[in-house]
């Protein structure tokens, strides 16, 4: 089930990149989200195109498909674009973002002594996500072919999960759903443009 929704949806984003490419090809940026890299050990990539002189859409994502070290697991894929206006032009200055993000998760045996993600500790969640946000960043242009940029984003995501006793054992205990409200979006990105 995962590689047949996994593929669909890579499909879906290479082929809406082509028609992108064909309608506006002058302004496209790749970039790597390093708060990403970092909270998540996750390698991550995103795309951004110009719709129009103060508007674009960054196709953004990462995963993560390894165990760590005592067999603790925070396998998982992300998907998450998100529409730009610009208050100034695009790829310069403030912008306000509103986004979208789907993922699938498969996270446990952490010991992470916070609130909510203390659960992580002894048990296993295995399942998906949806939802959407607000957010607000800022380019800044460092050169010719090259920006950084910082942005936060907050929304909603609905979260359906199946619940394991431990990291890698087990039969399913239950399962659940759960509302999240709260950030959805963080990036500290290095951007390169494609001219």
């Amino acid at each position: 089930m995962f590689k047949n929704y996994l593929h669909s949806i890579l499909f879906t984003v290479i082929a809406f990149m082509c028609s992108l490419f064909t309608l506006n090809a002058q302004k496209a940026a790749v970039k790597t989200n390093f708060a990403y890299w970092g909270a998540a050990a996750s390698p991550n990539v995103g795309l951004e195109f110009s719709l129009g002189k103060k508007s674009s859409l960054e196709l953004g994502g990462g995963f993560n498909l390894w165990d760590f070290k005592d067999n603790r697991k925070a396998k998982h894929w992300l998907a998450q674009p998100e529409f730009r206006y610009w208050f100034c032009e695009r790829f310069n200055g403030h912008f306000l973002g509103l986004h979208a993000h789907g993922a699938q998760f498969n996270i446990g045996n952490w010991d992470i002594p916070v609130g909510r993600l203390e659960k992580f500790k002894d048990r296993r969640y295995e399942g998906y996500l949806y939802g959407g946000g607000i957010g607000y960043g800022y380019q800044w242009i460092l050169s010719p072919r090259w920006n950084f940029e910082a942005s936060l984003g907050a929304g909603f995501a609905r979260i359906h999960y199946d619940i394991y006793p431990c990291a890698e054992c087990g039969t399913k205990l239950g399962e659940g759903k759960y509302n999240y409200w709260g950030v959805t979006k963080a990036a500290l990105s290095l951007i390169y443009f494609l001219k």
